[in-house]
């Protein structure tokens, strides 16, 4: 039993954003319908494969965010499968997608059309810059990916050296955390319909998810009037908390506290150090040439010298992916999952899901489905003897 498998969703997102957030409702239940357009979802051919994108089914991208789906091909603009997509609406709990504002509309397909035939549903969109049934703005309507969504909304403009060009971060957080909150908001509407019965129009735009993200330049930017920038590595207001390369790596250090400043000074057999600036005011004011300190000490030695040195400190070593691999806690917390890839002659390895739970534990659920695989079976419940496919038991609650 899934917390969520009492829900069906279903999914019209493609590539990143949507995708994430439909997997982190199936992870934990819910059966998700991935219903793709004709030709299916775009990234479906994205690399990487295990050996030969001909033989194989899909590539790891759609593989690792599609995972524990059912797949349904439909063309919106044929009338017989618009009014099987209608059909399914009537018995579905969620919609989500992730088209750009009013491409639902042009199909009659829109908000307001499927809440007429399902006035409990909860319909959630992903757009870069949001809907303009929630805020309308002048941006809505252009396009927009990560890359758009961290420049405008200022991880870039924090993020890389400080003498360097604005970066960005290495993981898709435009989509990623827009699809987290967005999965965060659905659940908060489904606890209110609920209590309720009355559902609602639930819209998470990236712009917005990346100044939430930001939220420290805000204040900082509020408070002092100055714009953050980059700074590489350090912290804006604690010190120590930086990156210190070693002679074999990398490791960061967070010892900004008192005590912690205490214990690596002593490591350092520098209790001179922790005399000199024993409060976090005073080393902030001289944290460039306390920073060379550390680093020239920490240049000395191998990264595990480091990590032994300063144990009890918050420290860890700059890790490879090679290095997740191998960390026995990410296995023991099952963060690597083995799935089936279909067309290769091994399984692979996808991400699993960082969600706990002691009594509705989620589970990856198994490989991402092939384009139209499960439309027989779809297709065949919304045509049962009782019309209910919602795919909820009768313990649910339902009449």
């Amino acid at each position: 039993m899934g917390a969520l498998d009492d829900l069906r969703v279903l999914d019209l997102t493609q590539v990143l954003a949507g995708p994430y957030c439909t997997m982190l409702l199936a992870d934990m239940g819910a059966d998700v319908v991935k219903v793709e357009r004709p030709g299916g979802d775009l990234i479906r051919s994205n690399p990487p494969f295990v050996d030969d994108p001909e033989s194989e089914a899909y590539g790891g991208y759609f593989q690792s965010v599609n995972r524990g789906k059912r797949s349904l091909e439909l063309d919106f603009g044929d009338e017989t499968d618009r009014a099987a997509f209608l059909d399914l609406v009537e018995h579905a709990d969620i919609v989500v997608e992730n088209y750009s504002a009013g491409t639902m509309e042009q199909f009659d397909l829109g908000y307001e059309t499927l809440t007429e035939r399902n006035s409990e549903l909860i319909y959630s969109s992903i757009r870069g810059f949001g809907d303009p049934r929630t805020g309308e703005t002048h941006r809505q309507g252009l396009p927009s990916f990560d890359l758009v969504a961290q420049a405008l909304g200022g991880v870039m403009e924090i993020t890389g050296p400080e003498d360097g060009p604005p970066t960005k971060v290495g993981p898709g957080i435009g989509d990623l955390f827009t699809a987290v909150l967005n999965a965060v908001g659905i659940l908060g509407a489904v606890h209110h319909r609920d209590r309720t019965g009355e559902g609602q129009y639930v819209d998470t735009g990236m712009y917005d998810a990346m100044v939430s993200l930001c939220e420290r330049t805000v204040y900082q930017y509020s408070y002092t009037g100055d714009a953050p920038t980059r700074q590489g590595n350090s912290h804006p207001t604690l010190f120590p908390y930086n990156a210190f390369e070693t002679a074999d790596g990398h490791v960061v250090v967070a010892a900004f506290g008192n005590a912690h400043w205490q214990t690596l000074c002593e490591a350092m057999d520098r209790p001179d150090l922790a005399a000199e600036y024993p409060d976090p005011e005073s080393r902030l004011r001289h944290r460039e040439s306390l920073r060379d300190t550390i680093a020239d000490w920490t240049a000395s030695r191998p990264t595990d010298g480091v990590l032994d040195a300063l144990d009890g400190i918050p420290v860890a070593p700059v890790q490879t992916t090679a290095d997740v691999f191998e960390d026995a806690h990410v296995r023991d917390r099952e963060m690597l999952v083995p799935v089936e890839q279909p067309g290769a002659d091994r399984e692979v390895t996808i991400a699993g899901s960082p969600i706990k739970m002691t009594e509705t534990p989620p589970e990856p659920g198994g490989r991402a489905p092939l384009l139209d695989e499960h439309r027989r079976e779809i297709l065949g419940e919304s045509s049962g003897p009782d019309g209910d496919i919602s795919g909820r038991s009768p313990e649910a609650g339902d009449d």
